[in-house]
């Protein structure tokens, strides 16, 4: 697991890692709220999700300085690991408005 968050290519890095772990990730949520779909148990022990938690909340920082979307980001990794970027267009090729 990456142990900081310091540039765009870290936030991508986590959100990736995020992915590896099957989690259905989302900027917002509180990784003490993500629990396994087989079993109902949290996802994390407490340190897990305050880890992750402390390096969502710095993927924020490092977007807002650089002027990115981390919604954009985490929402383009997802589709492309998914396979959904055949159906639904990425947010980098989106008309501006």
């Amino acid at each position: 697991m990456i142990t900081k968050i310091k540039t765009l290519e870290d936030v991508k890095e986590f959100v990736h890692q995020l992915m590896a772990e099957g989690l259905n990730y989302h900027p917002d949520d509180d990784f003490d709220n993500y629990v396994s779909m087989q079993t109902g148990d949290p996802s994390y022990t407490p340190a897990e999700a305050l880890l992750r938690n402390q390096l969502n909340d710095k993927c924020f920082e490092v977007c807002e300085a650089a002027g990115a979307d981390i919604y954009d980001i985490s929402m383009e990794i997802f589709l492309k690991e998914t396979g959904l970027d055949e159906f639904i267009p990425l947010p980098s090729q989106a008309l501006p408005e």
